[in-house]
């Protein structure tokens, strides 16, 4: 088959998941289009990602002459279609908070995609996270294009499903997808419940190859590491929060803290606050090898997110034999096992989180090891990129 997938920005250093899928689905011989909208603004320092950049074409780099006439060309092919999808344009953009200019800018943006697929004979499109990308695609079916399907990823898509006008678009998807069971679950609220046949869970992958071989948990002095932007909803500050207070109750124990973002001065300012310059380390952004050197020195991962859908960090430290303190929320209990593979504890609640701190730095290193392996085992049986990847082709089979 040949399968165009649409995104918004790609790739990005958050990214590699659909990197992986896209690599898989090649390998599995079909051919791939890579049709994003725009280029990211972020550093890629991962040669990988440079590499997809290289291999995707940005519909806005046409400029909005050229996007302008393409949309124009459309109206002029077929009047009826092109007002069918104005008209589903118009109605999408006044739910949303981007507004209606933007579902107009969106449909400019689809009239390119349908175009694209036309000329490189594609079967179906494949789009990530039920946001800009959904849409576009939706518009292109719309504006005669292929059979179309999507991933949701959460949260930001739970966030405003109205807004987003999840609705529409899984009734005009060929089948949506949730990345876990609790990700299906919140699609099912938003679709017609005759269309939950077509609500299907296809977990993100990881590249088992890069995981054939993992590291014994290390004994001797013990950090952790949380990986992630920074950003709110992923939770850095309780996490700050969290292990001075578990210093603070005689834990030996540090922390790495690998990525950027918007709320870096906040997250300097509070361990400034608590006295923590010695004991956090802020490493930037890493390219998958440097993250998993990071993976690989430490005890544990640590995610304290508020919301989330099923973060990929947490299936690689697991398939490299990490235990996981984490927050109970979204897809996470779906993966992580209390006791088993890891610490749940909930989401915003600094103490709970230090006695989980202050319990791994008290945790003999073998039952460490013990719980390492135990997750380790249960994230490759899940989560074969290759596996998943069929799994979606099967679908995309199905109803393309």
């Amino acid at each position: 088959m040949k399968i165009a997938y649409v995104l918004n920005t790609y790739p990005q250093p958050s990214h590699s998941f659909i990197r992986r899928e896209i690599a898989a689905l090649r390998a599995q011989g079909h051919g791939i289009l890579r049709l994003a909208m725009r280029r990211t603004d972020l550093p890629l320092v991962d040669p990988q990602d440079r590499a997809e950049a290289e291999q995707t074409a940005y519909v806005l780099d046409a400029g909005a002459l050229r996007l302008g006439w393409g949309l124009f060309r459309s109206a002029l092919r077929s009047p009826r279609v092109f007002l069918r999808a104005l008209a589903r344009a118009w109605r999408m953009g006044a739910r949303a908070e981007a507004g209606r200019l933007r579902h107009l800018i969106y449909l400019a943006e689809a009239a390119a995609v349908r175009r694209a697929c036309a000329e490189a004979g594609i079967d179906h499109v494949h789009a990530h996270f039920g946001t800009n990308a959904a849409a576009v695609a939706h518009l292109a079916r719309l504006l005669g294009g292929p059979a179309y399907s999507f991933t949701v990823h959460g949260p930001e898509e739970f966030d405003a499903p109205r807004a987003l006008s999840l609705d529409l678009k899984m009734a005009g998807a060929a089948f949506t997808i949730g990345v876990s069971q609790f990700g299906r679950s919140q699609l099912c609220r938003w679709a017609d419940p005759e269309d939950w046949d077509r609500l299907h869970v296809v977990h993100c992958g990881i590249d088992t190859d890069r995981f054939a071989r993992a590291s014994a948990v290390r004994d001797g002095p013990r950090h952790v590491v949380s990986i992630g932007r920074f950003a709110e909803q992923k939770g850095q500050l309780v996490l700050i929060e969290a292990l001075a207070a578990a210093r603070a109750a005689g834990a030996d124990i540090g922390l790495r803290l690998v990525g950027d973002g918007p709320m870096r001065p906040e997250i300097e300012a509070r361990m400034a606050l608590l006295g923590l310059g010695d004991a956090v380390v802020l490493t930037g952004w890493l390219d998958e090898d440097g993250v998993r050197a990071e993976i690989d020195a430490a005890a544990a991962l640590v995610m304290p997110s508020f919301a989330e859908g099923l973060p990929m960090v947490i299936m690689e430290a697991m398939a490299a034999a990490r235990p996981v303190i984490a927050t109970y929320v979204a897809g996470i209990p779906e993966l992580v096992r209390q006791g088993r593979t890891g610490w749940l504890v909930p989401a915003g609640d600094a103490d709970a989180l230090a006695r989980a701190l202050l319990d791994l730095a008290q945790t003999p290193v073998e039952t460490l090891r013990r719980m390492g392996e135990a997750g380790r085992e249960r994230t490759l049986a899940r989560h074969d990129a290759g596996a998943e990847a069929a799994r979606l082709a099967g679908l995309i089979a199905q109803g393309a």
